[in-house]
């Protein structure tokens, strides 16, 4: 049998540095030290970092709580925040660790220039997920709209007939995203589109590797945390290759149900997941199939 790992599977450059900075400023402990909701989607890694006194804070109400008790320091994660999050947490004095993925703040500036020249903004991605939330604080929220769907790109037209500028979230499927641009550039009352493609290289790697690798696996396993969303996205993309594909967040989690001839299995993992779990899984896979 041979176990395959993907080369892109677990932390990307974006999440290892803002995972490395947290710790750098754990060894530190000049005061308190809160991240700006939790650093990584991935329930170890910031577990850990709790046994380390690092306080994952979800909203700015609950920094503002946190620094009546003592000042500290904010360590923004790799998806990045809204202009306002930035204003606020130094007007309340916060000293500010910025670990927001170079890739996400690049968008941050595109959507600023393009949204200052008159340009309406398409962000395409969840409108829930923490990137976006941060991409759509540094445009105008009245001429910015999330698509992350089919039917939401059918029925979008801009709000106010300006020109568009369409970008991605970092993690979004690239050929998803390509569909969703098509669906847009073919409505004829758009006078002028402009299209970004801000899916990162590494997104578009693990991707592509994950459905080559998916492709020729007797099963395929997708480990990663819960609400990572580029990890759930490996998911749909190894399913649509591999029937037996397993979405999980640690070993213990693996309950194969297999029982026949098995020649290959293949292993990729989300930007959030640490390298010891990924080797975990695979010692794990060795002693039980």
């Amino acid at each position: 049998m041979n176990i395959t790992v993907a080369k892109s599977a677990g932390f990307c450059f974006g999440v290892k540095r803002a995972v490395n900075k947290v710790y750098e400023q754990a060894d530190i402990k000049n005061g308190p030290i809160y991240t700006y909701g939790p650093i990584i989607h991935n329930e170890e890694v910031v577990k850990d970092l709790e046994e380390k006194g690092v306080k994952a804070l979800d909203s700015l109400e609950m920094l503002t709580d946190a620094q009546k008790q003592e000042k500290g320091t904010v360590i923004i994660r790799s998806h990045g925040v809204s202009k306002e999050v930035y204003e606020k947490l130094e007007r309340a004095g916060f000293e500010i660790e910025d670990a927001t993925c170079p890739f996400v703040l690049k968008i941050h500036q595109i959507v600023e220039e393009f949204s200052n020249d008159g340009f309406e903004i398409v962000i395409i991605g969840s409108s829930q997920h923490p990137e976006v939330e941060g991409i759509r604080g540094w445009c105008d929220p009245k001429h910015t709209t999330v698509i992350a769907d089919y039917e939401e790109a059918q029925n979008y037209k801009p709000k106010s007939g300006k020109k568009v500028c369409i970008v991605a979230q970092t993690t979004f499927n690239y050929k998803k995203f390509q569909e969703l641009v098509e669906i847009i550039q073919k409505k004829g009352y758009i006078r002028d589109i402009r299209v970004l493609n801000t899916i990162c290289n590494a997104t578009e790697e693990r991707q592509n590797e994950a459905a080559s690798l998916a492709e020729t696996s007797d099963i395929m396993i997708v480990i990663g945390g819960r609400s990572s969303s580029n990890t759930q996205k490996l998911y749909e993309i190894c399913k649509e290759e591999c029937a037996n594909t397993y979405y999980i967040q640690t070993a213990a989690d693996l309950k194969l149900s297999e029982t026949g001839h098995i020649d290959n299995v293949g292993i990729t993992a989300g930007a959030s997941t640490p390298k010891k779990i990924i080797e975990e899984v695979q010692k794990y896979v060795r002693t039980k199939l």
